[in-house]
This record gives structure tokens, C-alpha cells and sequence, in this order.
């Protein structure tokens, strides 16, 4: 039997997270966001829905958001 997973894939939240992306996201294992996050709070917010493995995005500072590298590799 083959196990699959759900995964939440978000990108350019740009420090705003829409209404409707937590029942979008709801049940979902991880999020992986791809980049122009736009700042921790944005993060913390995902983080309350499920694991969450971000990168930076053109518009995010690596001061702002020093956790984050420009790549990530994801093993799932």
C-alpha cells in the first residue's frame, strides 16, 4: 500500500496572510513556502497550522528572517 502525505505549497504571502489560506491549508502534514514571506509573522501564523520549511524570496532579508537559507532540501 502506498502512503501519501499532504503538503501545502504557498508562495509571496509578502507579509499577508489571506483569510482563506488556513482552511486551504487545513490537514495538511507540512508547508513548504517558496519564498517572499515577507516576515515572521507570517511563519509563526503557518507554523500554527503545521511544520512549516521556508526560503527566502527576493523581497526578504536575510536580517529579518535569519533562520532562512535560499534553498532547503525536503525529504518526505
Amino acid at each position: 500500500m502506498v502512503k501519501t502525505h499532504e503538503i501545502g505549497l504557498i508562495s509571496d504571502t509578502h507579509g499577508l496572510l489571506r483569510p482563506e489560506v488556513v482552511p486551504a491549508l487545513a490537514g495538511v502534514e507540512r508547508i513548504l513556502h517558496a519564498g517572499d514571506v515577507g516576515g515572521p509573522g507570517i511563519l509563526e501564523a503557518l507554523s500554527s497550522i503545521a511544520p512549516v520549511t521556508a526560503v527566502l524570496g527576493n523581497v526578504d532579508s536575510p536580517r529579518i528572517l535569519p533562520s532562512l537559507n535560499d534553498d532547503e532540501v525536503v525529504e518526505i
